[in-house]
């Protein structure tokens, strides 16, 4: 089974889970479309490596889908996100 990537508003994150497992967090405040990405944690003990990309990555891509922009406060998504080009375009006032 592949973990899945939801948005959890209410806990203002994104979890990457495998079933009912909780695998890895990215924690967000929101202000407006504006996301700032605070911190992201994996389980070390998970036994999948990569959850950190794909749990960025879908959490991005769901930012995009939304049309928001993103601060990534958060070094690993600031790390993430500059080594992906194609998703600078999220980061809060650049150009489109």
């Amino acid at each position: 089974m592949e973990p899945t990537v939801t948005n959890a508003p209410d806990a203002s994150r994104y979890e990457i889970r495998d079933g009912d497992r909780l695998l890895g967090h990215a924690d967000y405040q929101r202000d407006g479309s504006t996301f700032v990405f605070t911190h992201t944690e994996v389980d070390p003990d998970a036994g999948q490596s990569g959850l950190g990309s794909t749990l960025v990555r879908a959490a991005l891509d769901d930012v995009r889908a939304q049309g928001g922009s993103v601060v990534p406060q958060c070094s690993f998504v600031r790390g993430w996100i500059g080594k992906h080009d194609d998703y600078a375009d999220l980061l809060a006032g650049s150009e489109s």
